[in-house]
């Protein structure tokens, strides 16, 4: 058997905290095969990331400490001195971060920050450079890749600023590619041709895969042998196989089933909770059946025909030139206790639709009835009153709570602005509020940075709900969370919708999650909604081309699709932008089914 690529013995990572060392990797010992791919998976803080800097010597050195033995091709990278690190990394091992636009210098072109990686590490002259440049962009998908090396990063996407990140890794054809959650911050069908792509480029180059990430679905699809991390330990090891199937460690276990997979629902009218799962042990709980909380009265929300385009403007008078078609004649309508959610990917307009109803940004046209307000039309003190029907929860709870108020303050703020009640009655409201979304009503006087993620967004929902709405907008609320947490919040919000009758717009491009926690599904792309129904019918018979895209490029935690390739896309997402006097056409829709509707191309 050949020698590892990589070969990591006993690595402890420790930090400096007030003058004391504190481990957070401890013994970690693992080897990475020529052509082979290794995860590392684990949630937040579980040590994933620090021990990939680690290996690539990234910490610094004056409060960080790496102990234990990092072999490269037989070479222990612990002892190589800062100098001789440097001709290592990017040449005989490379690194993709999870946001590339972070990675790469606004202010050079991309062709000339690919060059460098070729002139400094392979002393290649300029236009050797230029030509190899351009060959690697070929390589990775990237359309026009002559007439593109001289933009720079903002002009290129998401998708595509992350294969320019994985053309510059292998411009020196790296043995061993280190990817820290290359794909977490890229929507779903983006994510998925990025993983096909490395493994394209894996088989042509015989490169070793070092693999982070927290999502298992991708594990499944990527890995030949997993990693699970936990609390800077490595709590299990083993062939990815053995680890979905035949997982020993209770957070491996934890782990796997707080995963949704798509397709699990089949057969179900009803939204349904996910497993509650004992960390320690690992015993799963599997959930119980939902109640049907949807009224059959009239709908609280109605939406019709809304529109919300943003004005481009240039020149010396800073004339329109053309607008943003963000949101393109859409309706909907919403009942109590209903979750419609609102999916497709970035750009897609689902955002703006949820801020256009909550008047947080002006729609251009349309009607918004809301609990029998006529949104529109409302000012000052009434608009005021209207929000305290409709309230809203967003991705980066952190972002949404002032960081100088308590988390009591915070949650009784609303309370008081609204002149509900007394500043005694706001106290008992927020600690009742506090108590209901899981945590204590002790924690009134702690500030927002002394809690997690997963309890930040607990505190967002518990501000949402001090003014009783009936109409919750989800803005991606549990996007940025770990898989545990996530699965904790949906079945909160599953939970309140139960016991207070509340109605969630939903917004996501989590397929699987929306999936789970859905009565109905309309689908986005580019300001429309080209298919909408129960969610039953649109998962189960996906009519329009574009909902069809977003439920294959579902990474399935299930190893045996770890040979399945999508067939890698050069489509980068069409643009919004229309010129002056563009006129959208009239859609039709056909209906498949009772309530099931898709635009007609």
């Amino acid at each position: 058997m050949s020698s590892p690529v990589l070969s990591v013995r006993n690595l402890t990572t420790s930090f400096r905290v007030d003058g004391q060392w504190k481990s957070v990797v401890r013994d970690i010992a693992f080897d990475v095969g020529a052509g082979e791919t290794v995860a590392i998976v684990g949630e937040s803080g579980s040590g994933k990331s620090v021990t990939s800097l680690s290996i690539m010597r990234l910490l610094a050195a004056n409060s960080s400490r790496i102990e234990g033995q990092i072999f490269l091709n037989g070479r222990d990278l612990a002892t190589l001195s800062e100098k001789e690190m440097r001709s290592v990394r990017g040449n005989e091992m490379a690194m993709i971060f999870q946001e590339p636009m972070t990675s790469l210098n606004p202010i050079f072109t991309i062709g000339r920050q690919i060059s460098e990686v070729l002139t400094r590490h392979k002393g290649m002259r300029a236009k050797e450079a230029r030509d190899e440049t351009i060959r690697l962009l070929e390589k990775v998908r990237i359309p026009n890749a002559r007439g593109r090396f001289d933009e720079y990063p903002h002009q290129f996407s998401g998708g595509m600023r992350q294969r320019v990140m994985i053309a510059m890794a292998l411009a020196s054809k790296p043995k061993l590619l280190i990817a820290d959650e290359p794909t977490t911050a890229l929507d779903v069908t983006i994510q998925g041709q990025i993983l096909d792509l490395i493994k394209v480029l894996q088989e042509e180059e015989g490169m070793s895969v070092l693999f982070i990430t927290h999502d298992m679905g991708v594990v499944a699809e990527i890995s030949d042998r997993t990693i699970v991390m936990f609390r800077g330990e490595a709590v299990e090891t083993g062939q990815t196989d053995d680890i979905f199937h035949r997982g020993q460690h209770p957070y491996t276990r934890a782990l796997l089933s707080a995963v949704p997979k798509l397709g699990s629902m089949e057969g179900r009218k009803l939204p349904l909770r996910f497993p509650s799962v004992d960390v320690k042990t690992g015993i799963s709980t599997e959930p119980s059946e939902e109640k049907d909380t949807v009224a059959k009265k009239g709908p609280i929300l109605e939406v019709k025909n809304l529109v919300t385009r943003f004005a481009i403007r240039s020149g010396l008078f800073s004339r329109q030139a053309g607008a943003i078609h963000a949101v393109e004649n859409v309706s909907f309508d919403l009942r109590e206790g209903e979750t419609l959610s609102l999916v497709g990917e970035s750009g897609c307009g689902k955002s703006t639709t949820g801020r256009s109803i909550m008047r947080l940004i002006e729609p251009t046209a349309g009607q918004i009835q809301l609990e029998g307000y006529n949104v529109r039309d409302l000012r000052g003190p009434d608009l005021r009153r209207m929000r305290k029907s409709i309230q809203m929860i967003f991705q980066d709870p952190f972002s949404s709570l002032n960081p100088r108020m308590t988390v009591g303050a915070a949650v009784a703020e609303p309370f008081i602005k609204h002149q509900m009640g007394s500043k005694r009655q706001a106290q008992e409201k927020a600690a009742d509020l506090l108590e209901r979304v899981g945590l204590s009503s002790a924690m009134m006087n702690r500030y927002p940075h002394e809690f997690s993620g997963g309890q930040r967004q607990r505190i967002a929902i518990a501000r949402a709900l001090s003014l009783d709405p009936k109409v919750i907008v989800a803005d991606e609320s549990v996007s940025a969370l770990d898989v545990s947490i996530k699965a904790q919040v949906c079945n909160l919000l599953l939970d309140l919708q139960e016991s207070l009758n509340l109605a969630f717009l939903f917004i996501s491009h989590d397929m699987a999650v929306v999936e789970r926690v859905s009565h109905r599904v309309a689908v986005m792309y580019l300001g429309e909604i080209v298919e909408i129904g129960p969610r039953a019918s649109v998962f189960e018979n996906p009519q329009h081309p574009y909902t069809k895209k977003l439920i294959a490029a579902v990474p399935v935690p299930d190893p045996a699709r770890r040979g399945i390739r999508r067939g890698i896309s050069n489509d980068e997402l069409k643009s919004p932008v229309r010129p002056n006097g563009y006129q959208p056409p009239v859609r039709q829709y056909r209906e498949v089914s009772p309530g099931h509707l898709v635009q007609v191309a």
